[in-house]
């Protein structure tokens, strides 16, 4: 059983997290809010999103399990004006969700959860260096690092004590550096990891100007990227694997 409204808004940007990783995706119906955790085709980047309950006008459900294509629930989605709201409902007999946004009326057909990748297991890391800092810095330095490569790498000097970012292309290279002024807060230790700056792109499209994000760093460790949406009442996770330098 699943019966909820929401803003627009709101589930346009848990959906959103998700699709830049992922096309289709397991949905869990939880008591206390929706569950989500995928990880990309090529095991390099996932994902983990909660919405709690409490940001959806109304909220329902007993724990079910259904599988989605984004895409679809986008498109859905992004026929609601600013503001509208989007009533949603599990038919349990049809497998089908049906989706009203004022006179608009739409049922989706649900994609077998079996069907789907499996959901992957958040590895937890220790991962020494902590950065926090605002979407817009995150948006401003992969937009840097694009102008010259396709590669990133994020690190912290530990003995000035600042964050940077590198990237080198064929002829040009970016270097920017954030210093304890200029986040909102850091926490320093051995940390630069190289990325795929396709990956990092994606998932810049889904984090908030205005939000805070939380990157954690190691030495050649996966990067785990941390933001609150839906005032809050949305979390997503984002863990990305770093391309392994040879010397």
């Amino acid at each position: 059983m699943f019966k909820a409204i929401v803003s627009a808004e709101t589930l346009t940007s848990a959906l959103d997290s998700v699709s830049v990783l992922v096309d289709e995706c397991k949905i869990h119906l939880e008591e206390d809010g929706l569950e989500i955790r995928a990880v990309d085709p090529a095991n390099v980047g996932m994902v983990d999103l909660s919405l709690d309950a409490s940001a959806f006008e109304s909220y329902d459900a007993d724990g079910g399990l259904i599988g989605v294509d984004l895409s679809r629930l986008e498109d859905i989605a992004g026929m609601a004006e600013s503001g509208q709201l989007i009533q949603l409902e599990l038919d349990e007999e049809t497998r089908k969700l049906h989706i009203q946004i004022e006179g608009l009326e739409y049922t989706l057909a649900l994609i077998d959860p079996d069907s789907i990748r499996q959901e992957p297991d958040i590895p937890d890391l220790d991962l020494p260096a902590e950065v926090i800092l605002e979407g817009k810095d995150v948006n401003r330095s992969v937009k840097a690092a694009d102008m010259v490569s396709d590669h990133i790498a994020l690190g912290v000097d530990e003995g000035e004590e600042f964050f940077y970012v590198d990237a080198e292309g064929d002829t040009d290279d970016v270097h920017l550096e954030l210093t304890q002024g200029d986040l909102i807060d850091l926490q320093v230790g051995p940390a630069h990891s190289l990325f795929s700056l396709d990956y990092l792109k994606d998932m810049n499209k889904a984090i908030p100007s205005d939000t805070e994000v939380t990157l954690h760093l190691g030495e050649e460790f996966p990067v785990k990227i941390y933001f609150g949406f839906a005032e809050g009442q949305g979390q997503v996770t984002y863990m990305l694997a770093p391309r392994i330098q040879s010397d």
